[in-house]
């Protein structure tokens, strides 16, 4: 039987997503690859540039360490190569309807975590990182150890998460309205704890409405830090982008009006409150609401409120302090 090289195989069916749309076949066919014989995907590249058919994959996943994760993966499902190729070519089926990456895989990276994802929970984007980079940078500016830092819609649990690895002795409390979603917030503690045990009673899930005054309202003018990536998304501006517009929960999407600032200005209005004077707010938002966000939140006794761009150039998130008293 004739086993063809990882180049060709990667190309084929590159050239299937490309032809359904997918913005990044190539990316996304190794990634597949490599899930599919639990390896990395270093593994993948190397094998595409030294010109290796595919049962090499499964060399490279013998040579890990047996206590990897690959290699209990592999040993539970009797990894084969015909095994793996045909657990390879369903996902790229998937992928080829315009399933999210991340859903097929069922995880996606997030600074320095890897966090477990699927229906029912908006997918971490790399544009967020930002928001726990501003946060973190401005605790080391003010020589603060110990931050209270609230999540507001924590979807996922990307964002207290990895501040809260990130910054030891750090608390954080994260709020989400969708029980369905609290589910993977409560998955990725789970996991997190395991890598970083210290972190486990320092991390409080709330599941209410962060829009609402009461919500953890025993803590308001106490709190150091709100990070928060509310829903943005303009209801007059559907996305465009199957893999958002059918899979992300609307409720994580939409900022409940036309131009989607209707949630936004609420989570502004809650953070005031929850925030001590001196305190920092970090909000994404869409690129067409900065200017306006942030002077909604000079309305708000926020002073100091800069709109700062993403990796792309475009502006994507604010940061203001809550104004000094006296």
């Amino acid at each position: 039987m004739v086993v063809a090289t990882v180049f060709e195989t990667v190309r084929s069916s590159a050239a299937i997503l490309s032809a359904a749309g997918v913005d990044t076949p190539e990316h996304d066919v190794k990634l597949l690859l490599a899930e599919a014989f639990y390896v990395d995907l270093r593994d993948v590249d190397k094998a595409m540039l030294m010109g290796e058919d595919v049962g090499h994959l499964n060399s490279a996943l013998a040579s890990d360490s047996p206590e990897s994760g690959a290699w209990a993966n592999a040993k539970t499902t009797g990894n084969t190569v015909a095994t793996a190729m045909e657990r390879f070519h369903s996902m790229v089926d998937r992928r080829a309807k315009r399933e999210p990456l991340q859903h097929i895989t069922g995880h996606a990276p997030f600074r320095y975590l890897d966090l477990k994802v699927g229906p029912g929970v908006f997918i971490p984007r790399p544009e967020t990182e930002l928001v726990v980079q501003e946060g973190i940078e401005w605790t080391i500016r003010h020589g603060m150890y110990r931050a209270k830092v609230v999540d507001l819609c924590a979807g996922s649990g990307a964002i207290g998460l990895a501040f809260a690895t990130e910054v030891p002795g750090s608390e954080v409390w994260a709020v989400e309205k969708s029980e369905r979603t609290a589910q993977w917030t409560r998955r990725n503690l789970d996991e997190t704890t395991k890598r970083y045990p210290a972190i486990a009673g320092n991390y409080h899930l709330e599941i209410a409405d962060a829009t609402q005054m009461p919500t953890l309202n025993q803590l308001d003018g106490t709190i150091d830090i709100v990070l928060t990536n509310p829903p943005y998304v303009p209801l007059s501006d559907i996305p465009v982008q199957p893999e958002v517009r059918d899979y992300d929960p609307d409720l994580a999407l939409y900022g409940g009006s036309a131009d989607g600032m209707l949630i936004p200005e609420r989570i502004i209005s809650r953070a005031s409150k929850l925030l001590k004077p001196g305190g920092l707010m970090v909000m994404e938002h869409d690129v067409t609401q900065g200017e306006r966000l942030a002077a909604f939140a000079r309305t708000c006794d926020f002073v100091d409120v800069v709109v700062h761009n993403d990796y792309t150039g475009r502006p994507r998130y604010l940061t203001a302090e809550k104004q000094e008293i006296g």
